[in-house]
């Protein structure tokens, strides 16, 4: 549909599932042809009442024009709403082939570029096209190539009617010129506030604890007043220009009408036309020019809906995922490696990690510490697959991790991230990861490797209780230990826990010493980044980071020994009181 966009080199997904409805596109042309022929029955009925039937006085006649034109609009009107249903079934196929796209573009935005200020705005633009396929402002574009039809009727009519229907042709299309000149830019740049003005409305919900308990509501109202304050600048900026010009276009219609009404008058008086010539051609001439006036008053809707299009293939292009076949790998139970990897934050060209280097065998559980932002969570991103390295790899049994697909690599990774977030739903659905048909005794199998399921069966409804949004329905340390079931649901073999014990207590911690210890007794690989002592209990290995190095990697105590060793060198010795002359000379 080159209308909503300019014909790109690299192929559009929206260009790819329109072209699929190109018998649909096809039927609305035919109809859209169908529909405008009929809407000339109005202007010759006029033209036979006034030429024919009134100088006759056949009522006869009257009654069979009647009802004939009934007829023919009935008919119209059945193609129209058939056209406007098959408008708005080709914006629910369009629908239908992108949601699950544009949905994971949403999801893995933020993990290959620089996070934007409003994530679901590709969400907001596929309603947008939707919308607009829905609306009347396809209908007037196709209307639109009718025009010249309408105009050299009134040629037929008469010169002189024809050339005022011509006049306000050009005027009106020039007004639409003016709208997409005019209405451009401001439209642009509310979409581009309208996204951080969400951005900052979405953050305030997220943190509204610390904004009520530290006071802070009403400096972020006055951030959310200024965001909105641009918005609402632009949004009525456009929306001023495109009215002036919708209401300029309707008066200039009206007008034109009269004046060919006036021009036929002419005419009639000095016995170049009929009676019947005036109305029928003031009524062409309305519908002449009603597609320009329809689609100058959606032309905000077009608008915005070709910024969408463009948006949303940018997005597409970016993130565009390329289905490949590849072979099956087995299910690794051999090792892990990391080779010489670097890391940059997505959309950033600042090394996180630099050549880390290291490989871990089954059965074994690495411990990473290290100060803050020394590397430690990034590093966990890069080993389950999260991030993507930019220059080594990750290897499980030898194959680097790009070759499985995430869905196929997701039942051989548990991942406790940093900050832990549930999903609105029950402790078994988060537990299971939301499989369709979760195994209830993989469930409690998960729950009791974690030791978290005498903590479930106490709870309201057991596994059945709602965890509410983002899981608030639990303490922050119920929250971590459900989330560690879920990574060990499905037995996998790669377990990598950031900071898994930040919210525990005593009890907690000790499930996870013997979480960690079940999981390597079956043979599995237990990555554990650790601020706290406890969490260390249960590995055999240590690796130590700063700056984005790896400083130490071996057996735990021998590694703890070489770390800790620095600090007791480095004690605060007495101070003494050097001579101000010696001093210099040191």
């Amino acid at each position: 549909m080159t209308l909503l966009g300019p014909k790109r080199a690299t192929p559009s997904p929206i260009a790819d599932a329109l072209s699929a409805c190109r018998s649909a596109f096809a039927a609305i042309g035919v109809l859209t042809g169908f529909i405008n022929i009929l809407m000339l029955s109005g202007s010759l009925f006029m033209l036979q009442v006034y030429d024919r039937v009134l100088p006759s006085r056949s009522v006869p006649t009257l009654l069979a024009l009647f009802a004939l034109v009934a007829a023919l609009y009935a008919f119209q009107g059945t193609l129209d709403t058939i056209r406007g249903r098959i408008l708005v079934r080709i914006g629910a196929f369009l629908d239908d082939q992108l949601s699950t796209r544009v949905y994971e573009a949403v999801v893995r935005l933020s993990l290959r570029v620089k996070s934007r200020a409003d994530g679901l705005q590709a969400v907001r633009d596929l309603d947008q096209l939707r919308s607009f396929l829905s609306s009347t402002g396809p209908t007037a574009l196709c209307d639109l190539p009718w025009m010249p039809l309408y105009v050299g009727l009134c040629f037929l009519f008469h010169f002189w009617i024809g050339v005022a229907a011509l006049f306000g042709a050009l005027l009106l299309i020039s007004l639409t010129v003016a709208t997409e000149l005019l209405t451009r830019g401001p439209t642009r740049a509310a979409v581009t506030h309208a996204a951080s003005r969400m951005a900052v409305a979405e953050a305030s919900r997220r943190n509204a604890e610390a904004l009520q308990a530290m006071g802070m509501i009403s400096r972020f109202s006055a951030i959310w007043a200024a965001a909105n304050a641009k918005y609402m600048h632009h949004q009525q900026d456009g929306s001023d220009i495109a009215g002036g010009l919708a209401a300029a276009s309707r008066v200039l219609r009206m007008l034109l009408q009269s004046g060919v009404l006036a021009v036929g008058a002419y005419l009639t008086i000095n016995q170049e036309a009929t009676a019947g010539v005036i109305i029928a051609s003031s009524i062409l001439v309305a519908r002449a020019l009603a597609p320009v006036e329809l689609a100058i008053a959606n032309w905000k809707g077009f608008l915005g809906a070709r910024q969408s299009w463009h948006r949303l293939s940018d997005l597409l292009g970016v993130l565009q995922h390329v289905d490949k076949s590849v072979m099956e790998l087995p299910r690794p139970s051999k090792s892990l490696s990391i080779e010489h990897v670097t890391l940059t934050p997505p959309g950033q060209q600042r090394v996180v990690v630099n050549d880390a280097t290291f490989a871990v065998q089954a059965g074994q559980a690495v411990g990473i510490i290290g100060p803050s932002a020394s590397g430690k969570s990034s590093l966990a991103r890069a080993i389950v697959g999260v991030w993507q390295p930019a220059r080594g790899k990750v290897r499980l049994d030898g194959a680097a991790l790009d070759q499985w697909s995430p869905e196929a690599l997701g039942p051989y990774v548990g991942y406790v991230p940093q900050d832990v977030e549930l999903f609105e739903g029950t402790v078994a659905e988060n537990i299971s990861r939301f499989a369709p048909e979760p195994d209830p005794a993989t469930v409690i199998a998960a729950a009791q490797a974690a030791g978290v399921h005498d903590l479930v069966v106490r709870l309201p409804d057991g596994y059945d209780t709602p965890v509410g949004e983002n899981g608030m329905a639990l303490s922050a340390g119920q929250r971590q230990r459900v989330a560690l079931a879920r990574a060990l649901y499905g037995d996998p073999f790669l377990v990598v826990l950031d900071e898994p014990n930040s919210n525990l207590d005593a009890e907690g911690d000790e499930a996870l010493t013997q979480a960690i210890l079940g999981l390597r007794q079956r043979g599995a690989i237990v990555i554990v980044i650790a601020h706290r002592p406890s969490a260390l209990k249960a590995v055999d290995l240590v690796l130590a980071m700063a700056g984005g190095t790896i400083q130490a990697f071996g057996p735990k105590d021998e590694v703890l020994r070489k770390v800790l060793q620095p600090a007791r060198v480095a004690a605060p010795r007495p101070m003494t009181i050097v001579p101000d002359n010696k001093a210099m000379q040191a």
